[in-house]
Formats: structure tokens, C-alpha cells, sequence
């Protein structure tokens, strides 16, 4: 069992966690909701085990919104800085990449990239929207 843990923090560092062991995938997301929540381009996730990600400081500073059944996104109250998405289909919580200064961000694959605004040549799998494993449809996109 890898027992590795990461910390992260929100923008001004009032709500810190912590994410444990080894996240289930890393990549990128190309989604138009993802894309606007993280005021970029592309967002780079994380994928944990829900049990994986505990917040050791700052709860009460800890903001929810929920603009779709798919994911419950998190930020924090004083300074606005994005932490996590709890995603309820997938059972699954994303923790993004940037926060996590001591993980080493190993991305496997692109999803949503029919909505890509920023294209990628990489060499990894570019997914029309997601694996089949977790509900979509596992088309293959060009690079």
C-alpha cells in the first residue's frame, strides 16, 4: 500500500489537505465547465479515492457549488482558490494538479477533447468525452 502523502492548499493557504497514496488517473480536461471554472484553457486533474483526500485545515473556509449532478466543485471562501471536485457518478474526487506541488503529474490521457480550445500534441489518447469504464462513450480523437 503507498502511503505517500501530498499536501496542497488553496490560494492563500486557509484550507489545506492532504491527498494519500497514488491518485487513480491523471490527465487533462478539455470540458467547457472545467474550462471556465479554472479560468484556462485545459485543467489538470487528479483522480482520488474519495477516503485518499482529507482537509486538515480550514473547513469552515471550504465553499460548495453544484451547477450539475456530475460534480460538487470547492473553493476557498477568503481567497477564491479552487481545491477539488467531488465527482458522485464516478466515485471519484478530483484534486487538481496545481495544488499538489510534490506530486509527480504523470497524465495518461486528454477527455472532452471535442471541446478543446487549446489542441495538444502530446502522443496521449485524446477522448471524445470519457472512458467507457466511466460512462462515456471511449471514442478516440485524432491528435
Amino acid at each position: 500500500m503507498n502511503s505517500t502523502r501530498y499536501a496542497g492548499q488553496c490560494f492563500c493557504g486557509a484550507v489545506q489537505l492532504t491527498a494519500t497514496g497514488a491518485p487513480e488517473a491523471m490527465g487533462y480536461c478539455h470540458c467547457q465547465s472545467c474550462r471556465h471554472w479554472s479560468a484556462g484553457p485545459v485543467n489538470a486533474f487528479t483522480l482520488w479515492q474519495p477516503t485518499a483526500v482529507e482537509i486538515t485545515q480550514g473547513a469552515e473556509q471550504l465553499l460548495r457549488y453544484q451547477k450539475t449532478p456530475h460534480s460538487i466543485r470547492h473553493s476557498c471562501a477568503k481567497c477564491g482558490g479552487h481545491l477539488l471536485t467531488e465527482h458522485p457518478g464516478m466515485g471519484l474526487t478530483d484534486v487538481y494538479a496545481a495544488i499538489l506541488p510534490d506530486l509527480q503529474f504523470q497524465p495518461s490521457v486528454h477527455v472532452h477533447y471535442q471541446e478543446s480550445v487549446l489542441p495538444i500534441k502530446d502522443g496521449l489518447p485524446k477522448l471524445r468525452d470519457m472512458p467507457a469504464e466511466m460512462g462515456g462513450s471511449g471514442e478516440l480523437l485524432a491528435e
